[in-house]
């Protein structure tokens, strides 16, 4: 997909998507203006994705101590930019105050940290997350949720929500794309309850007291490449 070495590789288990369609115009006033939103029916997304990290670590250079795992939960949505389709990061939460250093350098990703744990008994998975910097918007996130059917054929829609290969973001004056690379996702159906939601904030529809779409996947290898800077 991509003719230049990536840069990371990451695992990415027991993957979570929550998605809500959300007012277009509301979502225009959070997103970078070169970018447009990418909407599915005449409708924005707003997706909530949470994962266990694993095996995180450089080209050609072994794991390090302390950065190798973590638990993240991002709030994105979905834009184009000069024809490819990607998505917009708004937050990125994780329990590992390193990654948030390092990732928040020159302010080029919105990393927070977080007091995240997920816990699975049986098949039912619960998770926790309560944001912990003192200087960040409280956002809070509780919910648990069961896998109820095999791998499902995936509809357009589904390929459209989960199927990203492109990040945009915009440290002070200037867009960088990242592109990622890894197989098709496999997905399957879940059923749950969200007990607690406060993340997306900056937004004033009330998306989260609505039901989400919401699918898992068990497990995907991933590798990021080197940001690049938009012309």
């Amino acid at each position: 997909m991509f003719n230049r070495p990536w840069l990371m590789t990451q695992e990415w288990h027991d993957v979570l998507f929550l998605h809500w369609s959300v007012s277009a115009d509301e979502l225009r006033k959070h997103i970078p203006s070169e970018l447009e939103l990418d909407l599915y029916n005449n409708k924005a997304w707003i997706g909530l994705i949470f994962f266990r990290v694993k095996g995180n670590r450089l080209r050609l250079i072994p794991p390090i101590p302390g950065v190798g795992a973590f638990l993240e939960i991002n709030l994105r949505t979905y834009v184009t930019y000069k024809g490819r389709a990607g998505i917009h990061i708004f937050s990125l939460d994780v329990n590992n105050p390193f990654i948030v250093k390092l990732a928040t350098l020159r302010n080029f990703l919105p990393y927070q940290n977080a007091k995240i744990c997920c816990k699975r008994r049986n098949n039912v998975f619960t998770i926790k997350s309560k944001r912990s910097d003192k200087n960040a918007h409280p956002e809070n996130l509780i919910t648990s949720f069961e896998v109820v059917s095999q791998i499902i054929e995936r509809s357009h829609f589904e390929q459209w929500l989960t199927e990203r290969y492109h990040l945009w973001t915009k440290p002070k004056d200037h867009l960088f794309r990242v592109d990622t690379m890894h197989s098709p996702w496999k997905l399957q159906n879940v059923t749950g309850t969200i007990q607690e939601n406060t993340m997306g904030s900056l937004l004033k529809s009330n998306f989260q007291g609505k039901p989400p779409i919401a699918h898992y996947s068990k497990k995907k290898k991933a590798r990021v490449f080197s940001p690049i800077k938009e012309s």
